[in-house]
């Protein structure tokens, strides 16, 4: 598969001419939609993984794309074509099979930040992609998408995950809030913990194979 990364939390996997598209939310400000996508994955209901405009974009271009989603993003979407996805649940679209985890997103402070559903997804029994949250894939994977800062997060808990999930290839997600030199310091941090665990840590500009 080819794996595109764009900014924040959103990236596209391309396999046999098929494209699907994670979290393209309003951060990922380098993300046109592309033609040929059969599926989208929106992780959560906040503006920076879930778009309409965005979505409404994909499916002028690719009318028969399927899109799933918690309930709570179903509920706010109107009448884009929008599916449910549940924690456990596995579906296959095209060229993509698709498979749930997690259900809740991270809590910033429980008096402040009210329960969010959140749902992670693993690509292709390949790569996994958490959302906002550090929940286990409850498999080994060879990809991971790493959310490297967030304030539901600290370095410790991250760096942990990381070493937890010990995927062949990391790279850094969830980091739009970085200017330079706090992607210099967040990736030195990740990147020393990925040395030390065997992992290849891979900040990605553009694509790569996986």
């Amino acid at each position: 598969m080819k794996l595109t990364k764009y900014k924040h939390s959103c990236f596209t996997l391309e396999k046999d001419g098929k494209v699907l598209v994670i979290d393209p939310g309003a951060w990922a400000t380098d993300f046109v939609a592309p033609e040929n996508v059969t599926v989208v994955v929106v992780s959560h209901e906040h503006f920076d993984h879930f778009d309409p405009e965005k979505l409404q974009e994909i499916i002028a271009k690719n009318p028969e794309v399927v899109i799933y989603a918690p309930q709570a993003v179903v509920d706010q979407a109107g009448d884009l074509p929008i599916q449910t996805a549940k924690p456990g649940e596995q579906v296959n679209v095209s060229t993509f099979s698709l498979e749930f985890v997690g259900g809740k997103h991270a809590t910033i402070h429980a008096e402040l930040h009210q329960p969010f559903e959140n749902v992670g997804v693993i690509v292709n029994d390949t790569l996994y992609h958490p959302g906002d949250s550090l929940e286990l894939p409850g498999r080994a994977v060879k990809v991971l998408s790493t959310p490297i800062i967030a304030p539901w997060e600290k370095v410790s808990e991250s760096v942990d995950f990381l070493i937890a999930v010990k995927p062949e290839i990391a790279f850094p997600s969830h980091d739009a809030f970085l200017n330079e030199n706090g992607i210099q310091l967040y990736d030195r941090w990740h990147s020393m913990a990925a040395e030390k665990h065997g992992i290849t840590y891979q900040r990605i500009e553009g694509s790569i194979e996986i």
